[in-house]
């Protein structure tokens, strides 16, 4: 601590991301990162950028990205927002939408832990939610009640690290539900088995949607997020970032990303091999006695009766596989385990096979 850290940053409990270890033949299946490469289009896309130009600044509206983004969604350009990541599209909704004096922000107890980390940073007033014993979400839970009205709702769909999804109609329950806030639905996760949201922009003025190229599109270097919402929200996120950020999006990344997007083959030929190797990981995680969590995502979260999560996770590195373990109250004796190749998902299921066993 510094005499010269401002009060703020003296009571901040910053995010820690998952750990990116620099050792050698690892099999890393904790960061949720896609196990198969960029699209070639994309690297190409990158390389063919990387000229003279990149002494000028990039497009601070990254107008052609928006393009890719709104064909990709079949919304309008202005109902787009492009920023460095989804995490820095989601500081700004944080900024621009949920300080509320009275109201509070409202999310799932068991979630993206970055959401309190923004509270924090923001000083933004926020009451977690419980989910179910089965770690559903009900929203009924958030609708306005006489002693609680949300002056924000944020909720991953599907759920981290859980995994669970909410179908579309429970969505638009929540959205219709609560028209006095911004409700935001932070769809990472989303290309790998829920539906979007990015159908209901256009009838709900209070729902945004943020998604990632990290994870689908296989680009978490890249760092490129967008949402999707009513031009009057868009116009809000801008003027966050335009107070922050100007030039969010380097060249580089535009080029890359628009390519992705227009790549639609490549996208939905890795999304399905994602799908296949977690069902089949799944199955071979049931067999061997874990509870798995219904899972929407590019993970599962698992949980063994007869052997403690955290010991599993060490053994498991001792074996050079890495996964996440949660020391957190409900999920401590769980394991999310990011989906890799299906040589990868082998490795994990033959050493979990012998250290169960032994």
């Amino acid at each position: 601590m510094s005499q010269y850290w401002s009060p703020v940053v003296a009571g901040l409990s910053p995010y820690v991301p998952g750990e990116q270890p620099k050792l050698q033949n690892l099999i890393k299946l904790n960061t949720n990162e896609n196990p198969y490469p960029p699209s070639p289009r994309a690297l190409q896309a990158i390389r063919e950028a990387a000229d003279e130009a990149l002494k000028r600044y990039p497009d601070p509206a990254s107008d052609a990205l928006r393009q890719a983004v709104a064909a990709t969604h079949g919304v309008s350009v202005g109902e787009v927002f492009v920023g460095n990541g989804s995490d820095e599209v989601l500081a700004h909704a944080f900024q621009a939408f949920f300080k509320h004096d009275g109201r509070p922000l409202l999310f799932p107890d068991i979630s993206y832990s970055f959401y309190p980390v923004y509270c924090g940073l923001y000083q933004i007033e926020f009451h977690r939610v419980a989910l179910q014993d089965d770690f559903s979400l009900r929203v009924d839970d958030y609708l306005p009640q006489a002693q609680r009205t949300a002056g924000g709702i944020i909720l991953p769909n599907p759920n981290a690290p859980t995994g669970r999804a909410l179908p579309l109609g429970e969505i638009e329950r929540l959205v219709a539900g609560n028209p006095q806030c911004v409700v935001l639905i932070d769809e990472a996760y989303v290309d790998f088995g829920a539906q979007s949201a990015a159908s209901l922009v256009s009838r709900y003025p209070n729902l945004l949607v943020v998604q990632t190229l990290s994870k689908s599109r296989s680009l978490a270097g890249l760092r490129v997020g967008f949402a999707i919402g009513h031009p009057a929200l868009i116009e809000g996120l801008n003027r966050v970032k335009d107070s922050f950020n100007s030039y969010p999006i380097d060249r580089l990344a535009q080029a890359g990303a628009i390519a992705a997007l227009q790549d639609s083959a490549y996208f939905e030929q890795t999304c399905r091999a994602v799908i296949a190797t977690r069902e089949r990981m799944t199955a071979s995680l049931v067999e061997l006695g874990f509870e798995v969590l219904p899972s929407a995502a590019n993970f599962v979260f698992a949980r063994h009766p007869g052997h403690d999560a955290a010991t599993l996770a060490a053994q498991l590195r001792e074996r050079s596989i890495i996964v996440r373990h949660f020391r957190q109250p409900r999920i401590d004796q769980f394991l999310r385990i990011s989906i890799g190749t299906d040589d990868e998902s082998q490795a994990l299921i033959a050493a979990l096979n012998t250290i169960l066993g032994a």
